[in-house]
C-alpha cells in the first residue's frame, strides 16, 4: 500500500470511528425529542382535546411553577394535571422500565428473543391477579388493590420459583433456567385457565389484565411503581459492565474479574422487580420489552452502558405512543396495540437481517 493510500485509509477509520462515537449522541438526542413529544400529545389528545400550546402552559405552570396566567378552562387544568399526566407518566415509566429489564435479559440469555416474562413473569402476575378476582374480599392500600399486590407477588413468586428449581448444586445453568422457567410457566398457565373457568362475572376483569392499559393510573400507583421500577433500572446500569462480560460467555466473563453466580442473580432479580412491578400496575403488555433493546443494540452495538439507557428511553416513547393510540380507538387494551404494532414490525426486523441478529 502506498503512503497516500495509508494515509486515506486511516482517515477512513477514523471518520468511521468518529461516527459510531457520535451514533449515540444522536439517537439519545432524538429519543428525548421523541419523547417530549409523545408526553405532550399523550396528554393533549384524547375526548376532551386540549391544544398542545394549553398543555404545555398547564404543565409549565402547575410543575415548574412558570408565572403563565390561564388562558384555559379550569376543567382542562384538572383533566391534565389529576387524569391524563399520571397515565402518560405511568406509560412512560413501565415501557421504560420493561425495555431495561429485556435488555437485561437478553444480555444475560445471550439471546436477543428473549423478553422481560421469559422466567415466568408474565404467568406469575397473571395467576395472582385472576385468584385476586376469585377471592370475595376488597382491600386497597396505597392505591393499590388485592389484584395489584397479588399479581406483584405472584409475579415474583414465579421468577423465584424458577431459580430455585433450576439449580444444580450451587450452580444454576442457563438452560436449566430457560426450560425450568417454560416448564414452570406451563404449570402457572394451567392455574390461570382454572380461575378463569371459575371466575363467572369476574373473567372480563381478568381478561382486562391479561391484556393491559393504563385506564386505572393514579398518582399513588404510579409513586410506588415509578420508584420500584427506577431503582431496579438503575441498578442494572450500574452493572453494565458485567453485563457487559456475561455477553462474552461465562469463561470469558470470570477471567475479566466478574463473579458471574453472583453478578447473574443480582441482575435477574433486579431484571425481574422491575418486570414485576411494571405488570402490577399495567397488566401484561408484550413487544415493548422485546422491541426496544432490540432495535436499540442494532444501531448502537451491543454495549450494556449504551442500550440500557437508550432502550429505556425508546421503550417509553413506544409505550405512551401505544397508549394514545389506543385511547382514540376506543379505550381498546394497550396489549393489543403492542401487539398489532410490534410484532410485524418485529418480523420485519428479523426479514431485514436474515441470518437474525447475535449480540
Amino acid at each position: 500500500m502506498s503512503p497516500r493510500s495509508a494515509i486515506l485509509a486511516a482517515r477512513a477509520g477514523s471518520g468511521r470511528r468518529a461516527d459510531l462515537a457520535r451514533r449515540p449522541v444522536a439517537v439519545a438526542a432524538v429519543g428525548l425529542v421523541l419523547l417530549a413529544v409523545a408526553l405532550v400529545a399523550g396528554i393533549a389528545a384524547g375526548t376532551v382535546a386540549i391544544p398542545p400550546g394549553d398543555t404545555i402552559g398547564i404543565l409549565g405552570r402547575r410543575l415548574l411553577g412558570l408565572d403563565i396566567a390561564p388562558t384555559w378552562a379550569a376543567a382542562a387544568e384538572t383533566i391534565v394535571i389529576d387524569l391524563r399526566l399520571p397515565r402518560v407518566l405511568t406509560a412512560m415509566v413501565v415501557g421504560g422500565g420493561l425495555a431495561v429489564a429485556g435488555a437485561a435479559f437478553q444480555g444475560l440469555l445471550r439471546n436477543p428473543l428473549a423478553d422481560p416474562y421469559v422466567l415466568g413473569t408474565a404467568s406469575g402476575a397473571a395467576l395472582g391477579a385472576a385468584l385476586a378476582v376469585l377471592i370475595p374480599v376488597r382491600v386497597l392500600v396505597l392505591e393499590f388493590g388485592l389484584l395489584h399486590g397479588l399479581a406483584f407477588v405472584g409475579a415474583l413468586g414465579a421468577v423465584l420459583a424458577v431459580y430455585r428449581l433450576s439449580r444444580v448444586g450451587a450452580n444454576s445453568p442457563m438452560t436449566s433456567l430457560l426450560l425450568t422457567g417454560y416448564a414452570v410457566s406451563s404449570l402457572l398457565a394451567a392455574g390461570l385457565a382454572m380461575a378463569m373457568y371459575l371466575s363467572g362475572a369476574g373473567l372480563r376483569q381478568i381478561f382486562a389484565y391479561l391484556l393491559g392499559g393504563f385506564d386505572a393510573s393514579s398518582w399513588g400507583r404510579l409513586a410506588v411503581a415509578a420508584l420500584l421500577i427506577v431503582l431496579a433500572s438503575l441498578g442494572i446500569l450500574l452493572r453494565a459492565r458485567s453485563l457487559n462480560g456475561m455477553l462474552l460467555g461465562e469463561e470469558a466473563a470470570t477471567h475479566l474479574g466478574v463473579d458471574v453466580r453472583r453478578e447473574r442473580a443480582i441482575l435477574l432479580a433486579l431484571a425481574s422487580l422491575a418486570t414485576a412491578a411494571a405488570v402490577a400496575v399495567s397488566g401484561l403488555i408484550g413487544f415493548v420489552g422485546l422491541v426496544a433493546p432490540h432495535v436499540i443494540r442494532l444501531i448502537v452495538g451491543p454495549n450494556a452502558r449504551l442500550v440500557l439507557p437508550l432502550a429505556a428511553l425508546l421503550g417509553a416513547s413506544l409505550m405512551v405512543g401505544a397508549d394514545l393510540a389506543a385511547r382514540l380507538l376506543g379505550e381498546i387494551p394497550v396489549g393489543v396495540v403492542t401487539a398489532m404494532i410490534g410484532a410485524p414490525f418485529f418480523l420485519a426486523l428479523l426479514r431485514r437481517t436474515r441470518t437474525g441478529y447475535e449480540l
